[in-house]
């Protein structure tokens, strides 16, 4: 039986990773070994490592990387943190293969720890573009030091290819979070208006929003906040991740909801919970990806706003918000009757014909673990 390590820094890839660790946790070919760190450690985002140990998953290691501060040289000194931390982890477990998921700067910090053990890696979710954030730059980065790839579409698997990976390497799974909602149940009803201190009706707005490192951040923030103000909707906020500036906005957020009494602050939902959120929600604003991947699954309308998520496949519910003076009207737009209407029977873009999990699963339990694996070419396009 081979070991898979897997890797989760977030509630964010937690909540993406879940159906995987599901299926690697109930044995078979291969065993799974979990490295926590990152957020999951701090209380401030929500203190989802509870999440993690009340879903029965037994931790492995942690690796505690960050620091109280988010300045840039912040994040450059988590990050040489993390490197230390996931070499040690990794020497001691020695797992045949190491899986990281997407594009922050603790999943490039894990990767590259892997690199000099001579570990296999698996990345999931690269290919894909967010010309509007440094995880662009990681995501890339962390391809090149992967083993294996798990692609959300074709048209990301072929730009890992376009990267010069060898096309046996490059495997399309759909995105793994899109499993969830077939597999867990949403939090609902009088549990969901409990976890987020509001009744649903009538129908909240759900906002998630990181710091923005190119664009009009302060611009962004001030008119979003300004449309949420003059919106007679309730509000649900989620906090931001711990990127450069991340601080600096939850206080910005936490002061609007504090003075807002239709809104609501939400160190984190839970993976139930934010899956409860997008099918109770009226529409959803901000910047994250689970606006653009997760959300059409709920046929939920998304306000996407600046230039965070910029050159990702969009499907139809979402609305572009390019300049802080297009939020309002996007807003207004998405919470109309006729655009909501025209989402049904939506299909979510990022859906294999099987359950990603499985297609992920297959691949770790069976890729020969041998010098080829190990030893990459680069394949000219």
């Amino acid at each position: 039986m081979r070991t898979i390590a897997v890797i989760t820094t977030s509630r964010a890839d937690y909540g993406i990773y879940r159906s995987l660790l599901r299926r690697l946790a109930a044995g078979g070919d291969a065993e799974l070994k979990l490295i926590v760190g990152g957020m999951h450690l701090r209380p401030e985002y929500g203190g989802t490592l509870k999440e993690i140990e009340d879903d029965g998953f037994t931790i492995d290691a942690t690796v505690d990387l960050l620091g109280d501060g988010d300045s840039g040289l912040d994040v450059a000194a988590a990050m040489g943190r993390g490197i230390a931390g996931f070499a040690e982890a990794l020497s001691r477990l020695k797992p045949d293969i190491a899986v990281v998921l997407g594009d922050r700067f603790e999943m490039f910090a894990a990767a590259a720890a892997a690199g000099p053990l001579g570990i296999p890696l698996a990345h999931i979710h690269g290919g894909e573009l967010s010309r509007g954030s440094i995880d662009d730059a990681f995501r890339h980065a962390i391809t090149k030091l992967s083993h294996i790839h798990f692609a959300a579409c074709e048209q990301y698997a072929r730009r890992i290819r376009q990267m010069g990976e060898e096309d046996w390497r490059v495997h399309v799974s759909g995105a793994p979070g899109l499993d969830n909602p077939d597999e867990i149940v949403p939090l609902a009803g009088a549990g969901l208006e409990a976890l987020i201190g509001m009744a649903l009706s009538p129908p909240p707005l759900l906002v998630s929003c990181h710091p923005a490192a190119l664009g009009d951040g302060e611009g962004e923030i001030a008119a979003l906040l300004d449309a949420l103000d003059k919106s007679a909707r309730p509000i649900v906020v989620t906090a931001p991740n711990a990127d450069a500036g991340g601080r600096a906005l939850a206080a910005r957020l936490k002061h609007f909801a504090a003075g807002c009494d239709r809104a609501s602050y939400v160190e984190s939902l839970g993976t139930r919970g934010y899956l409860g959120m997008m099918a109770a929600a009226a529409a959803m604003v901000g910047n994250s990806s689970s606006g653009i991947i997760e959300a059409a699954s709920f046929a939920l309308p998304v306000v996407n706003i600046g230039m965070r998520q910029d050159g990702r496949l969009r499907p139809a519910n979402v609305i572009d918000a390019g300049t802080p003076n297009d939020i309002a009207p996007a807003l207004e737009r998405a919470l109309s009757d006729d655009f909501r209407d025209g989402l049904s029977g939506l299909e979510n873009p990022f859906r294999a014909s099987r359950p990603a999990a499985d297609i992920i699963y297959e691949v770790l339990a069976t890729v020969p673990l041998d010098a080829k694996l190990i030893r990459k070419e680069f394949r000219d396009w």
